[in-house]
């Protein structure tokens, strides 16, 4: 039997050809029985200068791509080139699924949506009267973005860049008026975090290339949550230690896992298995690197 529509999807950005998306997908895609072949477009192995993402849109559109996700450095410089964008994805100002669509190319931030899923998921009933998060960057504005739809009542930003941190608080104070957003240096670290409910890791530092603790371990207490956006590893340095403190944590992977839960349900129409992809996402890091552990339940 052949299928109706078999899917042609793609993963456009630098860096991108060992990333775990493409057989993420394409392992639930044959659970549920679709033909789906989904293959990273790395703009750095192809020569092409991320500049011209309007023009890597057009061939793959031309090539009869359904539809592509977006990464570093494209996610914003790609607004410019769709006819629609999600009224999400465009307060955020990022765009990480693109749908090429009879009605033409819309716009999709499964970035904030996945990090929401995995959090009501992860942390269930973790108090969001105040959280501090590290990191004012792209992923951090996307997942700020989430804290303060799930209800967070006091965001505190804290970043190296304390004008990119006031911008992001800008914005996101205009956006979540019933939110307070606010900034500190990280010299004001250990300051913001004495009574905060949890602190969420949104910079590289702990990833295997960037390994390390992104702040002083003496700052995690037993009643504080801490979340990672890191995935590779899913253990962390910083996750280590802070359940050896005590400390509820969110891996990364969670969100890793929603993100692509929300972005094939966009490009199929078919809502697929968390738990699924789930197990397919942990084969995949055990693979990749055999010491991983599961993602803590």
């Amino acid at each position: 039997m052949i299928d109706a529509h078999p899917y042609l999807v793609g993963l456009i950005g630098t860096g991108v050809l060992p990333s775990l998306t493409p057989p993420m997908h394409m392992a639930e895609a044959r659970a549920l029985g679709l033909t789906y072949v989904y293959r990273p477009l790395d703009l750095t192995a192809l020569g092409i200068d991320p500049e011209r993402i309007g023009d890597v849109l057009a061939w793959a559109e031309r090539l009869g791509y359904d539809a592509v996700n977006v990464t570093h450095p494209c996610k914003q410089s790609v607004l410019a080139h769709l006819d629609r964008i999600d009224p999400v994805a465009a307060a955020l100002g990022a765009v990480n699924t693109v749908l090429f669509t009879p009605a033409g190319r819309v716009g999709y931030n499964t970035d904030t949506t996945g990090f929401a899923a995995a959090f009501t998921d992860g942390l269930p009933d973790a108090a969001t009267r105040h959280v501090v998060q590290l990191g004012a960057g792209g992923a951090g504005s996307a997942v700020a973005d989430a804290l303060l739809r799930l209800g967070t009542a006091r965001l505190t930003i804290v970043d190296l860049d304390p004008a990119r941190s006031a911008a992001l608080a800008d914005d996101l104070g205009s956006r979540h008026p019933l939110s307070a957003v606010d900034t500190a240096t990280p010299t004001r670290l250990g300051e913001v975090l004495d009574g905060a409910d949890g602190l969420v890791h949104c910079t590289p530092v702990g990833m295997a290339e960037h390994p390390g603790l992104p702040l002083d371990a003496a700052l995690l207490r037993p009643d504080l949550w801490v979340a990672d956006i890191v995935y590779r590893p899913l253990d962390t340095e910083l996750l280590v230690i802070a359940r050896e403190r005590g400390c509820r944590t969110l891996s990364g992977g969670r969100m890793a896992v929603h993100q692509a839960v929300d972005a094939f349900a966009l490009i199929t129409g078919t809502r697929p298995d968390p738990d699924r992809m789930t197990a397919h996402f942990l084969d995949l890091v055990a693979a990749d690197a055999p010491a991983s552990p599961a993602i803590p339940r």
